[in-house]
C-alpha cells in the first residue's frame, strides 16, 4: 500500500534575494515522501516550495494543507499511482503541491533514485546551458555579481531590473556590453512587471541598444491588451512569466497566447502546476510558433533536479535554461548537481545528502 508523508526544511539565502516584491532571507520547502509497505527500501521524493507573494498556494496555512493532503492520500489506501494521474489528486489552486506529488510519483516509478528520465544529462554525459542570474540590488552589488558570472564562463546572463534607478541599470548594461558584445554574451532582463504601461515602450526602446535576447514581464500580469500592444511594438522580444500563473484551463491559456502573442513563455513547474502542466503550455505555445524555456522557482536541489531532468528531456539542448538557483542557499541539500562553465551538470558519481 502506498503511503505519503512530508518533511520540512527552511532554506537560508546566502544574501537577501531582492525582488520587485521585497527581500527574501529564507524559503520554506516541504518534501513529499512516497513509500510502499511492499517495498520498504524505496522512496519517491517531491518538493512543494510555494514562493512568497507569488505562488497561489503560499501562506501561513501551507504546512497545514500539506499535512492534511498526506492524511487524505493515505485514507484512500492506494495500491498504485501513475505519474499522469497524480496531479488530479491534489485540490485545485495548489500548483506547488501538484508538482511535488507528480515528481514523487515519477521518482517512485523510476526506482526512487532521483532520476526521472533517462537522458545524457542524468547519465552525466552532457550539461544543460543555463543563464547566470544577477539579482536586483544597488549598483555595486549587481556589478560584483556580473563580474563573477563573466569570470565563471557564462555565455548568457539574466539581470533582474526595475528595482533601482533605471539610468543606473542602463549604465550597468553598458558596462557589460563594453566587456562582452552580443556575439560573445547573450543578455536577458527580467522586469517582474515593474514598468507602467505608459512608460514601458520608451524604456524598451532605450534597452534595445544593448541587443538584448528578451525581456520578461515588462508590465504586471493581467493586462492582456496592453501586453499585446507591447509585443507588437517592442524592439525587444517579450517573454511572459508571471502572466502564466493561475491560468490553468487550456481554453484560457490558448486565449491568452492568441491575444498577447509573445515571443516566449517561461515555465516554472512549481507555479504552473507541475511537469505535465508545463507540457500543456508548451504544446499550446508551439501551435502558435511561440518559443519557451524553463526556470526554477527557488526550490531546493530536490525540486531543481526535477525541473532540470525535465529540461534535459524536452528542451532544446543549446538553449540556456533558468536553472542556476541552487547556489543561492547556505544550507541546500547536497546533490549531484554542479555548475561548470555556464552549464548545469549531473555528476552521476556523486550522491544525495540527507534532508534533515
Amino acid at each position: 500500500m502506498l503511503r505519503l508523508s512530508y518533511s520540512k526544511r527552511v532554506l537560508r539565502f546566502s544574501f537577501p534575494a531582492r525582488t520587485s516584491r521585497g527581500a527574501l532571507t529564507e524559503h520554506h520547502v516541504y518534501y513529499l515522501h512516497l513509500t510502499d509497505t511492499e517495498h520498504p527500501g524505496r522512496q519517491g521524493l517531491g518538493e512543494a516550495a510555494p514562493l512568497a507573494d507569488l505562488s497561489p498556494d503560499y501562506g501561513p496555512a501551507t504546512e497545514t494543507r500539506v499535512a492534511d493532503f498526506c492524511q487524505e492520500f493515505n485514507r484512500h489506501q492506494l495500491l498504485t499511482l501513475a505519474p499522469d494521474d497524480a496531479p488530479a489528486l491534489v485540490p485545485a489552486g495548489q500548483p506547488a503541491l501538484r508538482f511535488a506529488l507528480e515528481t514523487a510519483s515519477l521518482d517512485w516509478e523510476q526506482g526512487g533514485r532521483r532520476l526521472l528520465y533517462d537522458t545524457p544529462f542524468s547519465r552525466g554525459a552532457a550539461g544543460i546551458p543555463i543563464n547566470g542570474l544577477v539579482w536586483m540590488g544597488d549598483a555595486a552589488f549587481m556589478r560584483d555579481q556580473i563580474q563573477k558570472k563573466l569570470a565563471e564562463g557564462y555565455s548568457c546572463l539574466k539581470l533582474k531590473i526595475g528595482g533601482i534607478d533605471f539610468a543606473t541599470e542602463l549604465r550597468l548594461l553598458a558596462e557589460i556590453r563594453a566587456v562582452a558584445g552580443p556575439d560573445r554574451l547573450t543578455l536577458r532582463v527580467d522586469a517582474n512587471g515593474a514598468f507602467h504601461p505608459a512608460e514601458a515602450l520608451g524604456k524598451l526602446t532605450q534597452l534595445a541598444r544593448f541587443h538584448l535576447h528578451s525581456i520578461e514581464q515588462p508590465i504586471r500580469a493581467g493586462q492582456w491588451d496592453q501586453m499585446a500592444a507591447l509585443c507588437r511594438e517592442s524592439p525587444i522580444p517579450i517573454a511572459l512569466d508571471e502572466e502564466l500563473i493561475g491560468v490553468t484551463e487550456l481554453s484560457q491559456q490558448e486565449a491568452m497566447l492568441a491575444c498577447i502573442q509573445p515571443a516566449y513563455i517561461i515555465l516554472k513547474p512549481t507555479l504552473v502546476g507541475g511537469l505535465a502542466a508545463a507540457q500543456r503550455w508548451i504544446q499550446a505555445a508551439r501551435a502558435r510558433h511561440i518559443d519557451w524555456w524553463l526556470t526554477s522557482a527557488l526550490e531546493s536541489n530536490v525540486g531543481l533536479n526535477a525541473v532540470s531532468q525535465f529540461a534535459a528531456r524536452f528542451a532544446s539542448p543549446n538553449f540556456p535554461q533558468g536553472l542556476g538557483t541552487g547556489q543561492l542557499y547556505t544550507n541546500n541539500i547536497a546533490s549531484p548537481l554542479a555548475i561548470r562553465h555556464g552549464q548545469l551538470h549531473y555528476d552521476s558519481g556523486s550522491g544525495w545528502g540527507d534532508l534533515e
